[in-house]
């Protein structure tokens, strides 16, 4: 990372291109509710006198600073059948403000004036502009201070934000395009060129809008039942039929087959030849458990569905698909046949369970058990006395937070950080999360370990906001606590309680949890995009799954597994990690690449088109928020 000094806006297509967008696209997170209906307000007394003209030269209000001759007003260009482009003029000068209203009025645009910068928030929220014209020079702030608190807000961080001076200073015009102003016009400006101006961001910002509320539909429900590639069921289909089997009582049985040694497996071969070998040993494990359909959860994971069995049948279902599995031969390369071993959880249905989330979490607790039984076996039972009180141990200690930046490529003010959570023993040691979140989740306690490190992060996200220094934090919290509809009702009191904006909170999502659960954090998602509550979607790997994923979830953000890192290595690699982040920027999301620790892994990123980057080149983890966003750049 190198300090930033003050330069010129470049002038050259490929120097621009560097000051990418380090936020979200405009109201990128109401693409996923329902545009709120527009309750009447009471207008200030501006309208009537800002009328457009009815005669050439008949408005030019005093003082104004835009030249030439004022024509008959300028063409509408709008088409009827869209709405009007909606501009919000934030203008402390009344003539200023009432001749910059009448230029806009007669070109067709709807256009509401701001005298006091303190109301803005407010004037965007209950007028949803189009686009904000504003001047850099405003009684107590001064436009790039108002630009940043825009940015903060939810679903505005990519609103179209032109400013209006007669600033002729072009380091301080750059200065505002770097708190994230889209373009500065210099006055004196002619009125068409104003229009032609603010016109053209408004259509672009459109545009982008529809393509990713067009994209969003065929995508947000998934209806597939067999998965098109591979002919395995989906997931989201086989939870529906648990969910079908829990609500009528119906008998069955669900499996969690895990193939064992996915780590090692994956280094001896690698990523390609590893992703060949599980999806063909989920078409012969489809094989073993007919009729019973078989979805792949992630990696290295599989679920059936056993319709009609009895509880005591289950344990001799499991350990047959365990030993035929391990009969069966595959051939990675030529000469070396391999067979591959695997744990088998099962749970009974219906079982007492109100979900299907509640009885694949049960499954998957079952397979962590059979991990570490010889004949890698194991049924769902609850966690006895002893076993309880040696995973409570384990959690007792103090929670502590480590943090690591996660920094714009192009450079911003906006301070983020991705939370890492520790636990420090009575006796000084210090345990990772890796260690933690297991035990907790085994023990049932995993709820509480993820809500006293929301606590954590909201509080210090509430600090830090009284302080004047506000910062966004990624927090990592388990898909067993986002599914439980009294977690969602805490947060949302949570956030409201300490009066702070739900934007500074983004919720990390890993995508092998995300995939399992995806139907019930679509519900949790969903709510907490009430408060701007923005989600992360992490580890990502490219997958036809996957990619409905991305548009199954309100997601903001997408951070690529590690192993994208070595792109600048591999040059099928970059092309993967280029076409990824191109779907994702059409999707309106912002990509993060992590791991990242040389300049080589950083340029390859960058010329992807990466947003963010995370690393030990950046920043290594730490327990201080001191890093200097804003004169560090990629």
């Amino acid at each position: 990372m190198a300090a930033r000094d003050p330069a010129p806006v470049p002038e050259d297509p490929a120097a621009r291109q560097r000051i990418r967008a380090e936020t979200p696209p405009p109201h990128y997170w109401r693409r996923w509710t329902r545009d709120a209906v527009e309750t009447p307000a009471e207008a200030e007394a501006l309208a009537p006198a800002a009328r457009p003209p009815s005669a050439p030269g008949a408005a030019a209000a005093p003082g104004a600073t835009w030249t030439g001759p004022e024509p008959t007003p300028a063409p509408v260009l709008n088409p009827t059948d869209e709405e009007p482009y909606r501009i919000l003029v934030v203008e402390d000068d009344r003539p200023q403000a009432l001749f910059a209203q009448s230029v806009l009025h007669g070109a067709g645009m709807q256009a509401e004036v701001l005298m006091q910068p303190e109301g803005l928030i407010e004037a965007i929220t209950r007028f949803e502009p189009d686009l904000i014209l504003m001047d850099l020079h405003l009684p107590g702030v001064d436009g790039k201070r108002l630009t940043t608190l825009v940015r903060q807000q939810p679903g505005c961080q990519l609103l179209p934000i032109v400013f209006l001076t007669g600033e002729p200073d072009t380091d301080r015009q750059f200065e505002v395009l770097e708190a994230g102003a889209d373009d500065c016009l210099v006055k004196p400006v002619r009125p068409r060129h104003l229009i032609a101006a603010l016109s053209n961001r408004i259509q672009r910002s459109r545009a982008q809008r529809e393509l990713a509320n067009a994209a969003a539909p065929t995508v947000a429900v998934p209806t597939l039942r067999s998965h098109p590639e591979t002919g395995l069921a989906t997931r989201s289909w086989l939870l529906q039929q648990v969910d079908e089997m829990l609500q009528a009582g119906t008998d069955g049985g669900l499996f969690f087959v895990e193939i064992s040694g996915a780590l090692s497996l994956r280094e001896r071969f690698g990523y390609a030849a590893f992703e060949r070998l599980m999806a063909e040993a989920g078409r012969r494990l489809a094989v073993i458990a007919a009729p019973a359909p078989l979805a792949r959860l992630n990696d290295n994971s599989f679920l059936a569905l056993v319709r009609d069995t009895t509880p005591e049948q289950l344990q001799g279902i499991a350990a047959e698909v365990r030993a035929r599995l391990a009969t069966e031969t595959f051939q990675v390369r030529e000469g070396e046949p391999l067979q591959l071993r695997s744990a088998v959880g099962h749970a009974a249905l219906p079982g007492g369970f109100d979900s299907a989330t509640a009885a694949l979490e049960a499954t998957e607790r079952a397979a962590l058990q059979a991990r570490l039984l010889p004949e890698g076996v194991a049924g769902y039972v609850p966690p006895s006395a002893q076993e309880e009180q040696e995973q409570m141990a384990l959690l007792e200690g103090e929670i502590e937070l480590a943090y690591q930046p996660v920094v714009a490529v192009a450079g911003s003010d906006q301070a983020r950080y991705q939370v890492l959570m520790r636990l420090r023993q009575a006796d000084g040691t210090v345990l990772s999360a890796g260690q933690v979140v297991p035990a907790a989740e085994a023990s049932g306690r995993i709820t509480d370990l993820d809500q006293q490190v929301m606590e954590h992060a909201l509080d210090l996200v509430a600090r830090r906001a009284r302080d004047g220094s506000p910062l966004q934090l990624f927090v990592s919290q388990s898909p067993r606590t986002l599914v439980r509809e009294a977690y969602a009702d805490w947060l949302l009191q949570a956030i409201s309680a300490r009066g702070i904006d739900g934007g500074a909170v983004i919720i990390d999502l890993r995508l092998a949890d995300a995939l399992v659960h995806s139907v019930a954090l679509a519900s949790f998602c969903q709510r907490m995009m009430q408060v701007g509550v923005q989600f992360c979607l992490g580890q990502y790997e490219p997958g036809p799954e996957a990619e409905v994923l991305l548009g199954q979830l309100q997601l903001g953000y997408m951070r690529m597994a590690g192993r994208f890192a070595a792109a600048h290595n591999d040059q099928k690699l970059r092309d993967q990690l280029r076409e990824v982040i191109d779907k994702a920027h059409g999707l309106g999301l912002l990509v993060i690449g992590q791991q990242i620790e040389d300049p080589q892994a950083a340029a390859a990123m960058w010329m992807a088109g990466i947003d963010f980057v995370q690393g030990n080149l950046v920043s290594s983890v730490g327990s201080e928020l001191d890093f200097d966003f804003q004169n560090a750049v990629l």
